[in-house]
């Protein structure tokens, strides 16, 4: 199975985006990505959308609860929020959501500089591999991999998915 291509899963993620916050009556959104992955999504869907507005960026390695098992990445980057969070309806945007713990260390983050009025959560990929119950609200695809399998986002121009095997890397 290959995976599928980010570009046409990005248009038809403006696409749902748009009725989505259309019928809950939300016009001025602000955009937060997560970093990498997700702020590249982010980039393309506000050019799909047509949106030139100030995007977010969350770097939330601080704030997950492996922190302490996996160390600290080298590229740790602070957060950049151009923006008020209180009060404001935030489009949180991620590459991959396997887990859920990105996402619930991102919010942690959010919450930590005030109190949206909403937050919807973006994402290209769902593994439909949930720890926490966390799921989408605007998806491009849901995947079913092998425990042994990751999908990886490749970018930022073009974007790409790659699959990534770790079976055998654990076999040498």
């Amino acid at each position: 199975m290959s995976l599928p291509n980010p570009a046409q899963l990005i248009s038809q993620m403006a696409v749902d985006l748009t009725a989505y916050l259309a019928k809950r009556n939300i016009g001025e959104p602000r955009f937060i990505g997560i970093r990498t992955g997700g702020v590249w999504v982010a980039q393309a869907l506000l050019q799909a959308l047509g949106k030139d507005v100030p995007l977010g960026t969350l770097d939330v390695s601080f704030y997950r609860d492996d922190f302490s098992q996996n160390g600290l990445h080298p590229q740790v980057r602070p957060s950049e929020l151009p923006f008020e969070i209180e009060g404001q309806h935030l489009i949180l945007v991620d590459d991959v959501l396997m887990s859920g713990r990105t996402i619930r260390a991102a919010l942690n983050e959010l919450f930590d500089y005030g109190r949206p009025a909403s937050v919807t959560l973006v994402s290209l990929l769902d593994l439909d591999a949930g720890e926490l119950p966390i799921r989408p609200n605007i998806v491009g695809a849901t995947l079913s991999l092998a425990p042994h399998e990751r999908a990886k986002l490749t970018g930022p121009a073009p974007l790409a998915l790659e699959r990534q095997d770790f079976a055998s890397a654990s076999a040498l």
